[in-house]
């Protein structure tokens, strides 16, 4: 059966003052930026894969600065506004609705972010053989969200009404997949870099890009 595999990774133009914020405490405001600037081109080298379109979904500047950033050959789509929820509804609904997969039988897209350096193509590869099993995966992560969903359809309810940012988030949405009577798969749990403890994983993976 065909298939037409979809990445979309959602990120921020690292402005400074304007992302990482959780972290501008810890490494100030440029150098929370900076970590911005060096963790989204990691994160994509580390899960691009020639089957799988990668589309860059992005905020916080121009199109002409996320390409003089990440690079022209890679393809863009302003993020939606609203909160995290609206904002992967809209995500995966653009990705079912795409012109290249309307005519497909069989549509596998994940959706992750941009702070989890030890994501790698293993990842994308697991998740993608697990969906072909199950409605939805999901990739843990430490404090309790998800660096990665997965869905072969679009389910608008398992992303309304959820505790963005908190620890309930990744509970609820397990709850929410049981209340849609779906079949969900989870991947191994990761650490992103949220927190100022998270800055040591970076540190060890790539000591010289923030020092």
């Amino acid at each position: 059966m065909i298939e037409h595999q979809r990445l979309p990774l959602f990120t921020r133009y690292p402005r400074v003052g304007k992302t990482k914020t959780r972290l501008i405490p810890y490494l100030g405001a440029a150098g929370a930026a900076k970590l911005q600037r060096q963790l989204t081109p990691y994160v994509i080298r580390q899960v691009s894969h020639p089957q799988v379109d990668l589309e860059v979904q992005f905020t916080g500047g121009p199109l002409s600065q996320m390409r003089h950033w990440l690079g022209p050959h890679l393809s863009y789509r302003p993020q939606t506004a609203g909160d995290l929820g609206m904002r992967l509804t809209a995500a995966f609904a653009a990705s079912f609705q795409a012109e290249t997969a309307a005519a497909l039988r069989k549509r596998l897209v994940l959706a992750i972010g941009a702070d989890c350096p030890a994501l790698g193509r293993g990842h994308i590869q697991q998740a993608l053989t697990q969906l072909r099993q199950r409605d939805v995966v999901l990739g843990p992560i430490q404090n309790s969200g998800y660096y990665l969903i997965g869905l072969k359809q679009l389910y608008p309810p398992l992303f309304a009404h959820i505790a963005w940012g908190t620890d309930q988030l990744l509970d609820q949405t397990l709850e929410r997949i049981r209340q849609l009577g779906l079949s969900v798969s989870q991947l191994e749990t990761l650490q992103d870099i949220d927190r100022p403890e998270d800055t040591a994983l970076w540190l060890k993976r790539c000591p010289p890009l923030l020092s």
